[in-house]
């Protein structure tokens, strides 16, 4: 009861800053919380399952496209094409995790490396179908139950999204399943020796966070109301990769704060210094990778302990 309370608080602090803000804020406000969204979701892979993959964005990619093309293409209700775009995102992460069972490290990120680069491919080719370079546009999500979900309102949406993505990843981080994925990413030879069933628990962790990138790229579809193949691109899926680093790898709220500090951060730095923001971005990310190794939350648990 007490975990379900401070939950509930937790959406409705951060869904009441929506009413707040002014639509331009908001939409920032939006926007950051699909990054948290999505660094909490990859936070597991990474950091809890020792996974290097490069194709997190690239679900987040097919959950947009393919939630746009179930409804205004194929003509299917919003409850059935969540579903479907969300099963969509599981197989295509099963089809590409199972094969690449054999592969860590390094070479499991060239793989995933070549698939997000194919997602593109088939984007801009893509024809009608995906709209080819200029993507999609001009659509609105339909109404839910007569309501029309905009502004403050569908900000909502994004915080139930979030909160419910944090809370069953921290189950899961809780439970035999999490420990199995800690000791995979440990020691996968002594984890294999302990009857963890290592390739099953990497297949699994891949489908679970790859379904949920997913259903955050369902969502973010109706934020602008447009999709195209430069959003889904490298650069956003090494930027989500650096705010695992920069944040505190395997930490939930390390997710957080990676994903809250590097992406206010040109918001601050572009004003001061102008389109020299990205060299200081740059600079910035490798000092903390390489002066603090435990990331931001390794910097707050040194403060609490001095404090102590």
């Amino acid at each position: 009861m007490k975990a379900a309370a401070r939950w509930a608080g937790t959406a409705l602090v951060l869904s009441a800053v929506a009413f707040l803000l002014s639509p331009y804020y908001n939409d920032v406000y939006r926007k950051l919380l699909l990054w948290i969204t999505l660094a909490l979701s990859y936070n597991f892979l990474f950091g809890v399952c020792g996974q290097i993959a490069f194709s997190h964005f690239t679900f987040y990619g097919i959950g947009a496209y393919a939630v746009v093309i179930l409804i205004f293409q194929l003509g299917l209700p919003l409850p059935v094409a969540i579903v479907a775009g969300t099963a969509l995102c599981a197989l295509v992460a099963l089809a590409a995790a199972i094969p690449s069972t054999r592969l860590e490290g390094f070479y499991l990120g060239l793989a995933t490396l070549a698939l997000a680069q194919l997602f593109i491919v088939v984007l801009n080719e893509g024809g009608t179908l995906t709209g080819g370079t200029g993507g999609l546009a001009n659509y609105r999500l339909p109404k839910v139950f007569g309501f029309e979900l905009s502004g403050p309102r569908y900000t909502v949406v994004i915080v139930l999204l979030l909160i419910g993505t944090f809370a069953l990843l921290a189950r899961l981080d809780h439970s035999w399943f999490g420990r199995a994925c800690r000791a995979v990413r440990d020691n996968p030879e002594a984890a294999a020796a302990m009857g963890v069933n290592v390739a099953r628990t990497k297949v699994i962790a891949f489908a679970v966070t790859s379904a949920l990138a997913g259903a955050a790229g369902m969502v973010y579809a109706f934020v602008d109301n447009t999709v195209n193949p430069p959003i889904f691109g490298l650069e956003n899926a090494f930027l989500l990769l650096f705010m695992v680093i920069v944040g505190g790898a395997g930490r939930h709220a390390g997710a957080v704060a990676g994903a809250v500090f590097l992406f206010l951060l040109p918001f601050v730095l572009s004003p001061l210094i102008g389109h020299h923001h990205v060299l200081v971005f740059g600079v910035l990310m490798v000092a903390a990778i390489v002066l603090q190794p435990r990331g931001l939350i390794g910097i707050y648990d040194e403060l609490r302990r001095r404090i102590a």
